[in-house]
């Protein structure tokens, strides 16, 4: 039995509480001896009332506990012991701490029970709790978004279904065989065209043009038109699939597979037609910028790479270690470079001829490139050069360790929630195929499946998937 101490506490309602009540509770197993005068500081509560029910007869016990023994006097509750530990704390303390390990959505189930109000968790507490929540609505979002692939909506168009096929498609090489295909062909059509990009620059493959300039060879130029026509029509079918258009044109990942394919065009429309609105110096000038925007192409790779995307969404969540970084080294560049400028004037033939040309020291040298082009020349130049290279080296690892422990924290938060969402698919299909062979009626078991799930996971269950639409479908889609 836990010992808890025997405290005396007059009855918030202004009521003569005896110092003598008591009752024992059992708490899964654990019996617990409590006070009534500690109880009735909180009257609302589920205790407080066991205490106050006596007079209501077996009716109000059993209304309140799942089973009494009149013997010994003892009230049962198959709850769970260890939430319950935590729970007892509000009359006692007046705050309520969640132990290591207990889920803060059960618990918060537990105090619901218990009739607590959740305003007596500490802020500590509210924030597991409140972020425990969000997961469970990205794991929502995501069986949402799989139940929605299983079956379309049925009142939608022939359009509309084909559609959304066309958009599966295109865009979840997951949903099914030929769409892996064809992700993995843009794959192929990404690393070709940058590795022509590339392979056009090499002097040796370029052959001279009518007025002797250097071009790429007509060999990769086809290559390349090839990869752009690939890129267009993918786009294209894309932005015609997109159930919403605009936020599709405004994406960050479809504004760079736009940025790659249009300097394509732009240059060609240069190309034969900009000789009868500008010199040709200019036309050449336009078209060759416009070719180096074809470097953003290679950042068509984060769509079909999942680490890249980790990566991307990590340093997103590092942008206060990274400030921190650029903080440290900011101010490093600039202490250093003022004192490189002022101790190397004394040398004749210094290379430090200004605070701002010092700049370009202090970078490569906190961040232990060190080109060699300038370089101190007195002795106490090059202790500072030596003092600047120590605390670049300590500002750039400091800051490593977090940014790399959000990185994996976020790739093995989005493992367990893409595996949370399955196994919440397995438990509604089991549940639902279960209700379905008792009662012969699959339109029927919208009841029933909801609390089979409440039932089989009560810390896992999610009430954002309470939508009878959707557990109906997924019985349909099997």
């Amino acid at each position: 039995m836990w010992g808890m101490p025997k405290m005396r506490y007059a009855d918030c309602n202004g009521s003569e509480t005896s110092e003598e009540t008591e009752i024992i509770v059992n708490i899964g197993g654990v019996r617990q001896v409590l006070y009534g005068d500690v109880l009735n500081r909180y009257p609302g509560t589920r205790l407080a009332e066991l205490v106050n029910c006596s007079s209501g007869g077996y009716d109000a016990i059993f209304s309140l506990c799942d089973d009494y023994d009149p013997g010994k006097g003892e009230f049962y509750f198959d709850r769970d012991p260890d939430a319950f530990k935590c729970i007892i704390d509000v009359y006692y303390f007046g705050e309520i701490h969640m132990k290591k390990g207990i889920c803060p959505i059960c618990f918060l189930n537990e105090m619901e029970f218990w009739k607590i109000d959740p305003s007596f968790l500490d802020e500590c507490c509210k924030s597991n709790l409140s972020e425990k929540r969000e997961e469970l609505e990205e794991i929502a979002g995501r069986v949402k978004l799989i139940l929605d692939d299983l079956e379309g909506d049925p009142s939608a168009t022939r359009w509309q279904k084909c559609q959304k096929f066309l958009w599966k498609f295109m865009e979840k090489p997951e949903s099914s065989l030929p769409a892996r295909v064809i992700a993995i062909v843009s794959f192929f059509f990404i690393l070709i065209s940058s590795v022509v990009m590339c392979m056009g620059t090499i002097p040796d493959l370029q052959i001279e043009d009518a007025e002797g300039n250097h071009v790429e060879h007509p060999t990769l130029d086809s290559i390349e038109t090839a990869c752009i026509g690939w890129f267009t029509i993918e786009y294209i079918l894309r932005l015609i699939s997109s159930p919403n258009k605009l936020h599709f044109a405004l994406s960050f990942m479809n504004i760079v597979d736009f940025l790659a394919i249009m300097p394509f065009y732009v240059s060609l429309t240069l190309t034969h037609l900009g000789n009868k609105m500008m010199e040709l110096t200019n036309v050449q000038q336009a078209v060759q910028a416009l070719r180096i925007m074809r470097i953003a192409r290679i950042f068509k790779l984060a769509r079909h790479s999942s680490g890249l995307q980790t990566l991307t969404y990590a340093l997103k969540r590092s942008f206060k270690e990274l400030g921190l970084l650029l903080m440290y080294l900011a101010v490093g560049i600039f202490v250093f470079s003022a004192l490189g400028y002022t101790m190397e004037q004394s040398h004749p033939e210094t290379l430090f001829k200004s605070i701002p040309q010092s700049f370009w020291w202090a970078i490569i040298t906190m961040t232990t490139v060190g080109y060699g082009d300038i370089y101190p020349k007195t002795t106490l130049g090059r202790c500072n050069a030596a003092i600047s290279f120590l605390c670049g080296v300590i500002a750039i690892a400091l800051p490593i360790h977090p940014i790399i422990n959000n990185f994996v924290i976020y790739y093995n938060k989005q493992r367990v929630l893409e595996t949370a969402a399955k196994h919440e698919l397995d438990l509604m299909e089991l549940h639902a195929g279960k209700a379905t062979r008792e009662t012969g009626k699959p339109s029927s078991t919208t009841a029933a499946l909801e609390s089979n799930l409440k039932m089989s996971h009560s810390d896992t269950y999610i009430p954002l998937l309470s939508d009878s639409n959707y557990r109906t479908r997924l019985q349909s889609c099997k």
